[in-house]
């Protein structure tokens, strides 16, 4: 499908889905509870000495586990059954909410308690993440993962729009014990959800990778994939600045707009509407703006809304500005994640999505912790400036950095299109390393566009799997060249061979074919230790 047929697919096109479609009502329910959860733990530590560090630090407890978690859940997520880690992470996160339920009713929430366990929760967040993101592709067609990733932000702010003001009220009436319940609630109803539904299981003909080796195949894979690294840039420009208004508008709410819960709940639900705005005009904003277009234009939007929560006395423009920040918040979550998304091929995919989770939750986690310092010493106007500065820097940096526009295009369909070896001795899979020789016949005429192009094939072979790939010409055939590369084990050679090829490796190695005469030639050296 073309990219501008592509780009003027629904938004709700992923829902109809039967699988999909009760994820993410499930997900809306939990998200409505995490949201409200963060209001009623954010308002206990308002009244709190050294209330600004206190409450960005919630952010901070609950974003921070993905830096430690979100890696090791990505290899996790890439090799075993999805559905059950889904179902083991939400039921954790049920039991820490319950705990966090219990302690409050009782009195004995005190900051550090509640900080413990936002950060416990954080941990099933980091496990659920990677998880979560790359089942979505196995659920919709590759053309609506856009609308799929818009969705899912929708459902997020959804939550942040309804949540923040229903919690105000419930937390002005009753106290944070009754929010922390319901939170507890909706992770049951995640996981009631996860346990009845069905969705395909992957199957491979080869044993499972081992965590080390996975882990390793999925950072060079990132390390070999320029327009993935450019989208994970993107994402910490943008999320680094934008995460000064998300840590610091309960303090905004409470110290310069003298707002109650309620007030902040609304704030909250101005952004949260915006986003679901957002979310409905999607399919238009994808045919006006290029992806890059969209991630400036958020900038500036978000930049706004910094600078209204910043300078602006008037509740009602400081709502007004924030649902434009609510919007471009949405339009950069959607671009940067369905982006990452459509670049994965599927069995690195969890492994990609949890290096773009890292990005994006340490960003936050990280510029959470600092903008709580900067505002603890220059006060949250100035910090909140700062970071208006920096979204108006990310935007214009979009004119020398720019992200891929075509991703729709991009076929990353398996494609085991190499030919099996010939076989004398049958190597044990952890053999290795692997030493893999193929020889190139090239007329003199292209040489120059035949070396040009196997940049790209070298880049396909790190990708895939080779921890070491290099480009010889043969000094003593005329016009001859070798590439060699070398694999971990005998093992994931196999992968490489059977499972980790795509329709887009293929298009590569026929355009270098086309300028190599007669038959490639393949030799497979398994390391020996002598004697």
């Amino acid at each position: 499908m073309g990219t501008v047929a592509a780009a003027r697919i629904s938004t709700w096109a992923p829902l109809r889905s039967p699988i999909f479609r009760a994820l993410w009502i499930a997900q809306l329910v939990s998200n409505l509870g995490t949201w409200m959860q963060t209001v009623g733990a954010q308002w206990i530590l308002v009244d709190q000495p050294n209330a600004a560090a206190l409450v960005s630090f919630v952010q901070t407890a609950l974003a921070l586990p993905v830096m430690l978690l979100s890696i090791p859940s990505g290899v996790l997520a890439d090799l075993v059954d999805r559905r059950r880690l889904l179902i083991g992470a939400q039921t954790g996160m049920a039991l820490a909410s319950l705990t966090l339920t219990v302690f409050t009713a009782t009195g004995h929430t005190t900051p550090a308690v509640l900080l413990s366990l936002l950060f416990l929760l954080g941990c099933g967040q980091a496990l659920t993440a990677p998880a979560w993101q790359a089942v979505q592709p196995e659920l919709v067609p590759r053309e609506e993962i856009t609308s799929a990733a818009a969705l899912g932000s929708m459902s997020v702010n959804i939550g942040r729009a309804v949540g923040p003001a229903v919690a105000g009220v419930i937390v002005s009436i009753a106290g944070p014990t009754v929010v922390f319940g319901f939170n507890t609630v909706s992770f049951v109803g995640i996981v009631a959800v996860l346990v009845v539904s069905k969705w395909p299981t992957r199957m491979s003909p080869l044993p499972s990778e081992r965590p080390l080796a996975a882990l390793q195949a999925g950072t060079r894979f990132i390390r070999a994939a320029p327009a993935i690294k450019r989208v994970l840039l993107r994402a910490i420009l943008f999320i680094a600045p934008a995460s000064a208004v998300w840590s610091l508008l309960p303090v905004i709410a409470h110290d310069r707009l003298g707002l109650s819960s309620s007030g902040y709940g609304l704030l909250l639900g101005a952004l949260g509407i915006g986003a679901v705005c957002g979310a409905i005009g999607l399919s238009r904003l994808r045919v006006l703006f290029t992806p890059t277009q969209r991630l400036a234009l958020a900038a500036v939007l978000f930049g706004l809304g910094a600078i209204a929560t910043a300078l602006v006395h008037q509740v009602v423009l400081v709502l007004v500005l924030l649902v434009g920040a609510g919007l471009a918040w949405l339009l950069a979550m959607s671009t940067l994640n369905s982006t990452m998304q459509l670049l994965l091929p599927a069995w690195v995919r969890a492994r990609g999505l949890s290096v773009y989770m890292l990005v994006f939750m340490g960003g936050q986690a990280i510029g959470s912790l600092l903008w709580g310092v900067v505002a603890g010493a220059y006060g949250a106007v100035t910090a909140l400036l700062i970071a208006a500065a920096m979204l108006a820097c990310c935007a214009v940096s979009t004119l020398w950095w720019p992200i891929r526009h075509n991703v729709e295009e991009i076929d990353l369909s398996p494609a085991a299109f190499w030919p099996e070896p010939q076989l004398v001795v049958e190597p044990d899979p952890a053999d290795g390393p692997v030493l893999v020789m193929r020889g190139y016949d090239v007329p003199p005429a292209d040489v120059a566009v035949f070396t040009d192009s196997m940049a790209l094939v070298g880049r396909s072979r790190q990708r895939t799997g080779a921890m070491e790939w290099r480009l010889y010409r043969d000094v003593g055939t005329v016009d001859r060249f070798v590439e060699a590369f070398v694999v971990r084990s005998w093992a994931e050679h196999m992968h490489q061979h059977q499972v980790r090829l795509t329709a887009r490796d293929r298009e590569i190695e026929e355009t270098v074919a086309e300028y190599s005469a007669g038959r490639q030639t393949v030799t497979h050296l398994v390391a020996v230790e002598p004697g």
